[in-house]
């Protein structure tokens, strides 16, 4: 089915995005909960933990078979039934007794994580115009960090008010719901009898496909590299406790901002507002470090170090997670856009890389706040946002092209409208209309 009208769907939108907003949540709830749950399965919050690693683990071992092997199943079916099972293993994770019966309950709701987000953005690109494909995803993503926001420490909150099983059992609650409201509005896509099977191999030579694919991950790296050890590198520069949710809770805001931004940049000058994005994350990353031995120093009159350090410390946060907002939907539609009519393939391999890229971005962190100290983890997480800002300004072609109000006008009499442009993809919508 190809979407001939102009208008969005927003129900249809609002849904997803809060389906997303569930995904988030029941990603990270487990994290801020660890001394509750420890305590309850008489584990260390050490082997807690597990329930996060083990949910992103299995994401990566399984996210690219059982998207193929499931690609025949339409994708609003598909997705009605992946809500259901993030229920299902909320409640699970919410009543078992024993450690190793939650621990296989999280990774029932890894595997439906995995599946979900390499579903979602192609299923978008189906029931919306192709000229504002970039729009919906800013609608769809803002459940992310609307989850970061918002979700992680309120389900936190309910955790420590009500027990950390009551806010898994919200979250499952919710997943029924949104199911509920998932079959009314989510529309009937099917898939089309002439469109080529999913392909990896095809995907991942489509022009552009591996530099998405490796650039993505990269900006995940830099940015869990310093979120997962924020706490010590703020204590570093003596900033107080409250300034951790403080700033999990900025970042959060920033990225809907940044959101904001790239919805509607995303369908006419993504290439400008992408390198704009990331090159400030870079700048954050970088000055960050300086914050903490720079500007004590330099505080005068009344004013102490921590009153200097803590706006600065935020509004580069805030810099920080603008850019992270904005690239993931520069990144999701050059992805589908790259993949052409393997997109799906080519979008569950972002998928995989993704989680790859978190994972090894947690263990650069590690690394980093062992041999070098917490205050320079910023610093650390930096390389790879400057690689990927590479990547991007090398894209030009075939990754990350300009859009429709960045292609150079005719230059001299007699070029023709399109020719200003000539590297393929530069006169495509930054969407597809249509795929499986």
């Amino acid at each position: 089915m190809t979407s001939q009208s102009n208008r969005l769907p927003v129900g249809a939108l609002i849904v997803l995005a809060a389906i997303g907003f569930t995904a988030i949540t029941t990603e990270l709830l487990p994290s801020g909960l660890l001394p509750q749950i420890s305590a309850d399965f008489n584990v260390s919050e050490a082997t807690a933990g597990y329930l996060t690693a083990g949910y992103a683990a299995i994401i990566v071992l399984t996210v690219i078979p059982l998207s193929m092997a499931l690609s025949r199943i339409p994708r609003h079916f598909l997705l009605i039934g992946l809500i259901l099972t993030f229920a299902a293993s909320n409640a699970l994770v919410a009543i078992v007794s024993d450690f190793g019966a939650a621990m296989g309950s999280r990774v029932v709701g890894g595997i439906a994580h995995g599946l979900l987000w390499s579903a979602m953005a192609p299923f978008v690109a189906r029931i919306v115009p192709a000229h504002k494909v970039g729009k919906a995803l800013a609608i769809v993503f803002s459940g992310n960090s609307l989850g970061l926001a918002i979700g992680a420490p309120v389900g936190t909150a309910l955790g420590n008010l009500l027990g950390w099983r009551s806010a898994f059992l919200v979250l499952a609650a919710s997943g029924v719901l949104l199911a509920l409201l998932a079959v009314w509005l989510l529309p009937p896509v099917r898939r089309i009898p002439d469109t080529p099977h999913p392909s990896l191999r095809k995907a991942i030579s489509q022009p552009g496909v591996k530099t998405v694919a490796v650039g993505w991950p990269l900006m995940l790296m830099a940015h869990f590299a310093l979120f997962t050890y924020i706490a010590p590198f703020l204590r570093e520069v003596r900033l107080p406790d409250f300034t951790i949710p403080l700033s999990i809770s900025v970042l959060g805001v920033a990225g809907l901002v940044g959101i904001w931004i790239a919805g509607i940049t995303v369908d006419s000058r993504p290439r400008r507002w992408h390198l704009i994005t990331v090159g400030g994350v870079v700048v954050s990353l970088l000055l960050l470090p300086l914050v903490g031995t720079a500007l004590p120093g330099m505080a005068l009159g009344r004013l102490s170090g921590g009153d200097v350090v803590l706006p600065a410390v935020m509004v580069l946060m805030f810099v920080w997670g603008t850019g992270i907002g904005a690239m993931g939907i520069y990144n999701q539609s050059a992805i589908l856009r790259a993949g052409g009519e393997y997109r799906d393939a080519a979008n569950g391999l972002t998928v995989l890389t993704i989680q790859i890229g978190i994972t090894i971005g947690a263990m650069f962190g590690a690394a980093a706040l062992t041999f070098a100290g917490p205050a320079l983890i910023p610093a650390a997480a930096a390389i790879p946002a400057v690689i990927a800002l590479g990547l991007i300004l090398a894209g030009r072609r075939h990754s990350y092209p300009p859009g429709r109000d960045e292609r150079q006008p005719p230059s001299w009499p007699g070029q023709g409208p399109g020719s200003a442009s000539s590297g393929p993809g530069a006169g495509r919508e930054t969407g597809p209309v249509s795929g499986p």
